[in-house]
């Protein structure tokens, strides 16, 4: 009898914690680097399957770099909204698979702005012409 009460409950615990509901995370943070660029990233929820990625960082470009002319290159700043809808949150409940940092499929339109506030460059009189991207993930 201890036996069969001991496995209900463990049973009735299992079912519990796969009831959760799935939902994005509240918060998080994050810096990423790439060979051309550095940017900090905050995602925030908005719904239990909305989030908002807010994004600052910089840009960079490389051109030139003939035999006789040295390589150029710039860095100018980039900032990013990108909502995103996060479709498959339940299922990957339902197979086990982890959603925690909001790791699941998600669908968004990231928007991005180029200011021409200042450009960090190793050559003289170089600008960035100022523009808005958008861009369906």
């Amino acid at each position: 009898m201890k036996r069969v009460l001991l496995t209900m409950a463990l049973c009735g615990m299992a079912l519990m914690a796969i009831s959760q509901t799935a939902s994005v995370e509240k918060s998080t943070y994050g810096i990423q680097t790439r060979f051309l660029g550095i940017w900090v990233h905050n995602e925030s929820k908005l719904t239990n399957s909305i989030a908002l990625r807010t994004e600052i960082g910089f840009d960079s470009g490389i051109w030139g770099g003939s035999f006789y002319d040295r390589t150029r290159f710039l860095m100018t700043p980039v900032i990013t909204l990108e909502p995103r809808l996060y479709y498959n949150l339940n299922k990957r409940v339902r197979k086990s698979r982890r959603i925690d940092g909001n790791s699941g499929n998600f669908i968004s339109l990231k928007t991005s702005y180029h200011p021409d506030w200042f450009v960090i460059s190793n050559t003289e009189n170089v600008s960035v012409i100022s523009d808005i991207s958008i861009i369906p993930t």
